[in-house]
This record gives C-alpha cells, sequence and structure tokens, in this order.
C-alpha cells in the first residue's frame, strides 16, 4: 500500500483553513474589481520557447517542464533530448505579456487586469517556501506610454486590499529606479552591472553591518571612494515620517543630473496623489533602499510591510516598467503592477497567529429526528437557502445528541430541529451552538430570524 502524503513544497489545508484562504482571495479580487480590474486567465502551460524567453539562469533552472508519457517513449526512441514543447508558468508575468501581445489588436488600452492562479517553481524545499502557490497580480498596460499617475494609483488598491483583510498595520514603501540610478551616477557608480553589485552588498547592512558593507565598497572589486560609500549608505537609510516629510526628503535631494531629477519629479506626483485617492500618510512612506528587480523595473517601485511583523518582509511589491513585451511584440508597452504571494503570506500569517481558523462555510444544519420528517426537514433547508443561508441537511436520521455533535465538530452555528411538537404548532426549535441558548421561531420567519443573528453578531465584531 502506497503511504499518501502530498509533495514537497505544496500547502495543502483542511477546510476551516482552506476557508480562512479562501476569503482571503475573495478579498483581493473584490477590492480588484473596485478599482475596475477585469479578470484574466492564462493556461498553467506555456510553449516553452514562449516561457523561457531568456536563456540560462536562476529562473530556468526553477522550471517545470511538461511531457507526456507518449512524448517520453517517443524521445526514449529516437535518443532525442530537446527541451519539451511546454513548460509550467513560474509567474504570471510572462503570461501576461504574451497575453497582450497576442491580444493587442482586441484589447482596450490602458488594459486594466487581474489575475489570481497558481504558479510553479522548482524552490529547494525548505519551510515556508513553496513550489506551487498563488499569485494575485494587477496591472495596467499603457500602448506607446503610460501616465505616472497610474503608478500612484496601486497603492490606494493597496491599502484597500489589506485595510479589509485586517491583518495589522501595515506601510506602502516607495521608491523610484530612476531617483536611484541618478543618485548613483553622482556618486561615480555609473555602471548597471556595477550598480547591481553594489546593491546587493547593500542589501546585506542588516546582516552584517554597515562595517562591513563600508569596507567591502572602498575594497578590492569596488574601490569605491570613502566619500562615494558614505554618501551611499546614508542614502539607503532615508525612510520618511510623512507626507510633508517625503517632500521634504526629496527637496534635500538638490537638482543633480536628468535621471534624478526625473525620479525626483515622478516620486512627488506619486505622493500627491496618493494623498489626493484618500490614503492615509500613516500608510505610506518613502524608503530609499527599495530596487526591487534591478534589469526589470524602471521607475516607481514598491513595497508592503507590516509595522508589528517585519521579520515577514514584503507582502505585496511591484513597479513600473518600460516594456512589457518586447520579445513578442514591436509595440512598445510599458506597465506598472503588484503583486501578492499569497501562498507563502498566508502560511505566515498563520505562523504568527495574526489570522484565526475560519468557521465553517455552512451557516445552519438541520437536524432528523425520524425518517418520516426528511421531506419537511428538506422543504425547510430549501426555503432557508432561498433566503441567503447556507444549509446542509442531515440526510440519514440518528440520535439527536449524535447530530449535535456533529454540527459543533463541523464549526455550524445553528441547528434547526423539528419534531413532532413543531410540526403540530408549525414552529422550529434553533439551538446557538455558539451562544449555547435556543429559541422556538415560527417556520415562516426562521430565515429572517436567522439573518437577524447573524447581523447582529457582525455588528459586534
Amino acid at each position: 500500500m502506497i503511504k499518501p502524503r502530498t509533495p514537497p513544497g505544496v500547502m495543502e489545508l483542511l477546510p476551516p483553513d482552506q476557508i480562512a484562504f479562501q476569503r482571503m482571495l475573495d478579498t483581493i479580487r473584490r477590492n480588484f474589481e473596485r478599482f475596475g480590474f477585469l479578470p484574466v486567465e492564462t493556461p498553467v502551460m506555456e510553449l516553452s520557447e514562449v516561457l523561457l524567453t531568456k536563456s540560462g539562469g536562476e529562473t530556468e533552472r526553477q522550471v517545470y517542464f511538461v511531457q507526456s508519457t507518449g512524448a517520453l517513449e517517443k524521445a526514449a526512441q529516437s535518443g532525442g533530448e530537446g527541451t519539451p514543447e511546454m513548460a509550467l508558468r513560474f509567474d504570471l508575468t510572462v503570461p501576461l505579456a504574451r497575453y497582450v501581445a497576442e491580444h493587442e489588436h482586441d484589447l482596450a488600452f490602458p488594459f486594466r487586469r487581474y489575475q489570481m492562479q497558481r504558479v510553479y517553481r522548482g524552490e529547494r524545499a525548505q519551510r515556508g517556501r513553496f513550489r506551487e502557490f498563488y499569485q494575485c497580480d494587477i496591472d495596467v498596460i499603457g500602448k506607446d506610454a503610460l501616465s505616472v499617475r497610474f503608478d500612484a494609483e496601486l497603492p490606494a488598491v493597496i491599502f484597500a486590499v489589506f485595510s479589509e483583510l485586517n491583518i495589522g498595520a501595515f506601510t506602502i514603501q516607495l521608491n523610484n529606479r530612476k531617483l536611484m540610478r541618478g543618485f548613483f551616477e553622482q556618486q561615480g557608480v555609473a555602471e548597471p552591472e556595477l550598480q547591481a553589485l553594489v546593491l546587493r552588498e547593500v542589501d546585506k547592512l542588516d546582516k552584517r553591518g554597515a562595517d562591513y558593507v563600508r569596507e567591502t565598497l572602498v575594497g578590492e572589486g569596488f574601490g569605491l571612494s570613502a566619500e562615494a560609500v558614505a554618501n551611499i549608505l546614508a542614502f539607503v537609510e532615508v525612510r520618511s515620517t510623512s507626507h510633508d516629510d517625503a517632500l521634504a526628503r526629496l527637496d534635500a535631494l538638490g537638482d543633480g543630473n536628468d535621471a534624478l531629477r526625473d525620479g525626483v519629479s515622478e516620486l512627488r506626483e506619486v505622493l500627491e496623489l496618493i494623498r489626493a485617492l484618500g490614503v492615509p500618510e500613516a500608510n505610506y512612506a518613502l524608503n530609499f533602499s527599495i530596487a526591487r528587480g534591478l534589469d526589470y523595473y524602471t521607475g516607481t517601485v514598491y513595497e508592503t510591510t507590516l509595522n508589528d511583523y517585519p521579520g515577514i518582509g514584503s507582502i505585496c511589491s511591484g513597479g513600473r516598467y518600460d516594456d512589457l513585451a518586447s520579445h513578442y511584440s514591436k509595440s512598445r508597452l510599458p506597465g506598472v503592477g503588484i503583486s501578492i504571494g499569497l501562498t507563502r503570506l498566508f502560511w505566515q500569517l498563520r505562523e504568527a497567529g495574526i489570522i484565526d481558523t475560519a468557521q465553517s462555510t455552512v451557516q445552519v444544519l438541520v437536524t432528523q429526528m425520524d425518517a418520516a420528517h426528511l421531506p419537511h426537514c428538506l422543504a425547510i433547508a430549501s426555503e432557508l437557502r432561498h433566503g441567503g443561508l447556507n444549509t446542509e441537511v442531515v440526510m440519514e436520521s440518528s440520535k439527536l445528541a449524535r447530530q449535535f455533535k456533529y454540527a459543533d465538530r463541523a464549526g455550524i452555528r445553528f441547528v434547526v430541529v423539528l419534531g413532532e411538537d413543531e410540526l403540530a404548532k408549525g414552529t422550529v426549535t434553533v439551538k446557538d451552538l455558539r451562544r449555547e441558548d435556543q429559541f422556538e421561531v415560527a417556520r415562516g420567519e426562521l430565515a429572517r430570524a436567522l439573518r437577524v443573528e447573524l447581523e447582529q453578531s457582525r455588528a459586534m465584531r
């Protein structure tokens, strides 16, 4: 007999946790749609030549290829070892690029899309790292150009999502790659490759400390001046404390080169519009250490963190990119987007005790005391469902105590009892397992009475 076990690197939940996870998905989807984003789904498999637009590197080493048994047999017979035709998507950005390029003439621009699907990466098996996980993405794609004003709209979406998720105080941290590039050029670090290497060392500040980073950057392989290193370390430590402070921090950068001026101008406009969109200033701040994907992002970049749980890291990130689909289209398609890695976020929140296990999605259990009463029980359940209540019926009669025990274990709050007395009077008895009391109500008023109970419970939370 084969031992039943899930493969490493996947998150498989029991119903109470799955309900909590599904509610997070629903909250994210609802807020994405409130801001006018349209749903898109792409196949879990893409053609390998489409997915692997860059050969080699870490990405390709993590790709899962898809091969049918028939194709494997054919390859074995022919002695071929070519790349399989299909591969599982490792993110939602490459499929979006292919999708927009393929359907470019059928889409209205700016194209506002949201996508919430699983992606697959051959991550090394370790705690909290997943090979299959949900990403929840939104992007605005322009044709030829896209106003920086859209960069300000995405923090408003982030604020709406995480406010409703109610997982604690959070800060949307912003930077701009143009500003970073301009500042680094002023310090004599002009080449993109060198900037990437410097930032990689700067990322070690929290783990290794400022002295280690300073010695590395002035040492062999970098050879930066002590003044340039001091300026860089001071720059990446900038964190604004209010809206006015953020603007003052930008003003303090002075009138530098073109890249710096562009970055400052864009960030200033984004900050003003974020405030106009109603995001409280306590929920956004400048953070000049944020770089995100150095080869990918070209303007505004975002990272969102929980104030009381910094160890969790970024819970939502993204930014501006110049050309989404250069590998698939001659058109210039700039965009801005954000992504929530929901599987890892849910796992981290659960580990930190920030989210509670949810109750059952079933709100009412209709018991069955006598097989002869089943038609009445089914009719009551139908009435409750039409009244908007999720209802289960006990299909095989058993001792009432056993049915109550089942409801309690399954997390069902209300239990409806229909005995001979209730049938004669046209009533039902309702037991509220959460409040540990019961009441009798006319059958025609049952759905309304339960809805009132549920609304009162929500109001008291």
